[in-house]
């Protein structure tokens, strides 16, 4: 019987697959199956040149789900709102939030047609919780928050998830109106989680990621630390604030991991 995740649909004849894809081959990376063999070619390109890059999607996918943790059973959070979910894979964001509080309430945002084929997959809730999808781009924070409040009750405190979706943001100063105006419809206690490809840590990766760039696939624009961190502008950052993804909180018993090019933070809306 074919799983309805996976069942073509319309949105699945915009998908092109004769040019690699952002989503597929961070999929591709994460060791996940929906993916074509021009994201393979491309992925093991770019891992020829930086193998480390498997450890930073690695990384990103433990750091989110750290986050997640702290923001259900510290924060008391119940509310996400993740803009530029991608591909499922383990560990998504409902699925952790709703094994610790199945009452947790989840929105996934993205607009790539393939994201939206497997949107299904990504629906699943537990009973008490709930699970919604829109399609809208990153770029229209306005839309995104009217479509959120139809599953959210953003007079609550929610938590923003910005998870490698930044840097498909090529102007830093539209990139930081996004989240000025996407925090500013959520009311005090709320939080915002963002981690994005740093510059200026690793040259082998910007060689790499800039190869990627040239390739066909939507670009992904590397950023200083400060840039990163200046997203949080206003907000109260929690400890140990902007650090590599590795860094950030490691689970108890844990070394603190390598420094990595890749830096997230949460932080706190007063």
């Amino acid at each position: 019987m074919t799983d309805p995740a996976t069942t073509p649909g319309p949105e699945t004849q915009k998908i092109d697959t004769s040019v690699p894809h952002s989503a597929r081959i961070w999929n591709y990376w994460l060791g996940g199956k929906d993916n074509y063999p021009v994201d393979e070619e491309a992925g093991d390109a770019y891992t020829a040149v930086f193998p480390g890059i498997v450890t930073i999607a690695r990384s990103s996918r433990a750091f989110l789900r750290r986050n997640i943790t702290h923001l259900v059973t510290e924060a008391g959070i119940r509310q996400f709102l993740d803009v530029g979910t991608g591909l499922p894979t383990a560990d998504n964001t409902h699925e952790v939030a709703q094994r610790l509080a199945p009452d947790a309430r989840i929105v996934y945002v993205d607009n790539d047609p393939m994201v939206l084929a497997h949107a299904r997959a990504l629906l699943y809730s537990s009973r008490e919780g709930a699970t919604a999808y829109i399609d809208a781009d990153v770029t229209d924070p306005e839309r995104i928050i009217a479509a959120a409040a139809e599953t959210l009750d953003l007079s609550r405190p929610t938590a923003l998830i910005l998870s490698n979706i930044l840097g498909h943001v090529a102007d830093r100063e539209q990139a930081r109106s996004i989240v000025t105006r996407l925090m500013a419809a959520l009311p005090s206690g709320s939080y915002l989680s963002i981690n994005d490809g740093s510059r200026g840590i690793d040259p082998v990766f910007e060689e790499a990621q800039d190869g990627y760039n040239k390739s066909g696939a939507v670009p992904y624009n590397l950023r200083t630390v400060d840039d990163i961190t200046s997203f949080f502008d206003g907000l109260e950052l929690v400890e140990p604030g902007v650090v590599p993804v590795t860094q950030w909180r490691p689970e108890p018993g844990a070394p603190a991991g390598e420094v990595i090019a890749e830096h997230g933070g949460l932080a706190r809306k007063p």
